[in-house]
């Protein structure tokens, strides 16, 4: 705060893959807003749906026996969609309510069978599950759990990419207390880190195996990121839970939630008087959903749910190369439309704020990218092409060599 403060970049519009800042600048968001805008910038088909839905009815709650149209139809559609048993939704205004959500849900649902001391939630390091209490609890990113005093107690982190050191913590902890293993696809703000192979499918046969939970965090993987509709779809794995957002409006609007499976409903479903006393103030926002519906035809009739998966082999390729400057640890992706370039120590440490001083210098070539802990992250609309592609590239490779002057 106290840098950006008087430096602010204020972007005033949008189009497609481009943004334009108040000076009229024009800029390739290589990074989709905040890894969500995945039906690209500017799209009257939203526009026309909020607008529709806002001179019907703008907002109004879905507590206890009230709905909405949007919020039904928006519902049945998404548990239509999810690669889940007997799909349930639960809605909130974004992924940081959802990881809450599910976590609550986890411990929630075992006490309501009899099991409270099933209360420990396990995460990876590296791990992303946003800000609010819960996820900042789980977070892997070390730099996101230090600084706000004691945490959310019964959370446990293990290696990203270890089937057999997250048994051995269930097994020390003892299964019948931990209740959730969360669980990203694609490791998202920790690096972009996909994973290897037979780590999901290893991880889903040991939360059977251990009577635990696996809920996958989907906010970023998901509505074609990743290729699929919820991005779990390409690994041969049943979730009790996903939780998902961003790419579910392509941010045109907040919105977030939980796809829940039948098993993990059924106690407060079936059974009266079994009270899930939890839920969002905005929680089926009809504005929202109807943004939602709208997002959702846009990237099934235009063909971009799959185009997460038929850009990254180029995304990468069009990366790959910067491997062989000095200052670039290494490239990752491969696994949806994302990547991350790893940038070295000695390149950071040379920077005033490492990798979001190099972020803010690509700039300069136009281009937007998202800086993480040690890495810069693409992610950019599912509307890009191999030539805007080559142009990120090429924006990484100018700034590099600026900053080696």
């Amino acid at each position: 705060m106290a840098v950006t403060k008087s430096a602010e970049l204020v972007i005033d519009r949008g189009e497609d893959v481009w943004v334009w800042d108040e000076e009229d600048r024009k800029y390739l968001d290589a990074t989709a807003g905040l890894w969500y805008t995945n039906v690209g910038h500017g799209r009257t088909e939203i526009q026309d749906a909020v607008k529709t839905q806002m001179e019907k009815l703008e907002a109004y709650p879905t507590f206890n026996d009230l709905a909405n149209r949007p919020a039904l139809e928006l519902a049945d559609r998404l548990a239509a969609l999810a690669p889940v048993d007997d799909a349930r939704i639960f809605f909130g205004s974004g992924g940081g309510d959802a990881v809450d959500t599910a976590a609550k849900l986890a411990i929630a649902y075992w006490e309501k069978l009899g099991q409270s001391s099933k209360n420990v939630i396990i995460s990876r390091q590296n791990s992303y599950h946003g800000t609010h209490g819960f996820g900042t609890s789980l977070a892997g990113i070390e730099p996101n759990r230090v600084g706000w005093g004691p945490l959310i107690e019964h959370t446990e982190r293990v290696p990203h990419d270890s089937v057999e050191a997250t048994a051995a913590a269930i097994d020390r902890i003892g299964a019948d207390s931990v209740a959730a293993i969360f669980v990203e696809p694609v490791i998202g703000a920790g690096g972009v880190i996909p994973p290897r192979p037979g780590y999901l499918e290893g991880i889903a046969q040991l939360a059977r195996d251990r009577e635990v939970l696996l809920v996958l965090d989907s906010v970023i993987g998901a509505f074609g990121r990743l290729g699929t509709w919820f991005g779990v779809e390409r690994w041969d794995v049943q979730p009790d839970m996903i939780v998902f957002a961003k790419g579910v409006t392509s941010g045109y609007l907040p919105l977030g939630g939980l796809v829940v499976s039948g098993r993990i409903a059924e106690p407060f479903w079936g059974v009266e008087g079994n009270v899930f006393r939890h839920g969002a103030t905005y929680a089926g926002h009809p504005t929202c959903c109807a943004a939602a519906l709208a997002n959702l035809d846009l990237l099934e009739a235009g063909g971009l749910l799959a185009r997460g998966r038929e850009l990254e082999v180029p995304l990468l390729e069009a990366l790959a190369p910067l491997a062989e400057y000095e200052d670039i640890v290494e490239v990752r992706g491969g696994t949806g439309l994302l990547a991350a370039v790893e940038l070295s120590p000695r390149l950071l440490s040379s920077l005033p704020q490492g990798a979001l001083s190099f972020a803010q210098r690509m700039r300069s070539a136009d281009v937007l990218v998202r800086p993480l802990v040690s890495a810069i992250a693409i992610s950019p609309p599912l509307t890009v092409t191999e030539e805007h592609l080559r142009l990120i590239a090429e924006a990484i490779a100018w700034t590099l060599r600026e900053v080696d002057r």
